[in-house]
């Protein structure tokens, strides 16, 4: 698919709880308003009586304009007690990247941005220290440092929530930030915040989990990305990886291991986030394909 002809396509997320006559609702709706379906996925949650859908569709032969789609999809919305959002191809998303001294996460999704693997704009980092900046500066980025701590952190995040809502931002992804974000800074940004943790969740949480792992003699090193919430590493997860270890590695190959995962972990979350392929519930999340 062409660039020009992939702009004319929007991505539909539904969550609901399950019910008959959804599926057929929903493509009728669409396809009275011209709306050519692509391709689409749904997953069911036995358990929690959930339905989730994702539908992505091309525009270019709508017989009505965007308001008037949005309008009748609302209708099925409403009659099925549906959450739902549309995503459009056209608009770009805005993502801001924290990190603190680690480089090798922010590395990997700059690299990974200038690619063009990510459909997204980076227009700021966000660094508690200044060490990364000629990271920022190679790749003509705004960075910004801002220092925090017990005292000041109130204010710092204050400011932050400002910075990110003047630029206009949707995503913020934690590379290896090591600070522990507010209740009041993550509900601005419900399941928009991606934060990569260095171990394999939910063992070992906190700062030091490679020491922790190596403690405990564990055979599988990992890395697992997740949004962040109020509770600490306890947020919805997107995505996870493990390698092997064994009785010979040290912490340091621990750590070493754990890069290679955290890098290719976070990216995968990210990416799947722009495409918006991820819907949350009940502190877990559907990821389609």
């Amino acid at each position: 698919m062409s660039l020009e002809v992939e702009q004319q396509t929007a991505v539909l997320l539904v969550t609901c709880a399950d019910a008959k006559g959804i599926v057929a609702a929903l493509a009728q709706v669409l396809h009275g308003h011209g709306a050519n379906i692509l391709d689409a996925d749904q997953h069911t949650d036995p358990v929690a009586g959930q339905f989730f859908q994702r539908i992505r569709f091309d525009l270019s032969d709508l017989l009505t304009d965007r308001t008037s789609l949005e309008t009748g999809i609302g209708e099925v919305g409403e009659r099925f007690g549906m959450a739902w959002r549309i995503a459009y191809a056209g608009a770009t998303k805005r993502m801001a990247i924290f990190v603190s001294k680690y480089d090798h996460c922010l590395w990997d999704l700059l690299l990974r941005h200038r690619a063009g693997e990510y459909s997204c704009e980076i227009p700021l980092i966000v660094s508690n220290h200044p060490d990364l900046a000629p990271i920022a500066e190679q790749f003509g980025i705004r960075f910004e440092v801002v220092p925090i701590t017990k005292e000041t952190k109130r204010a710092q995040e204050t400011r932050e929530v400002a910075l990110l809502e003047e630029l206009g931002i949707d995503l913020v992804v934690m590379a290896r930030y090591m600070q522990i974000l507010s209740g009041e800074f993550t509900g601005h940004f419900p399941s928009r915040i991606i934060n990569i943790h260095h171990s394999f969740l939910p063992a070992f949480m906190g700062g030091r989990p490679y020491h922790q792992a190596a403690e405990r003699g564990v055979k599988l090193v990992g890395a697992t990305a997740h949004y962040a919430t109020t509770d600490l590493d306890e947020g919805p997860i997107i995505e996870q990886d493990v390698a092997r270890s064994s009785h010979r590695d040290t912490v340091r190959d621990l750590i070493r291991k754990g890069r290679d995962l955290e890098r290719t972990v976070l990216a995968r979350a990210v990416r799947w986030h722009l495409e918006d392929r991820v819907l949350v519930y009940q502190n877990k999340t559907v990821v389609f394909d």
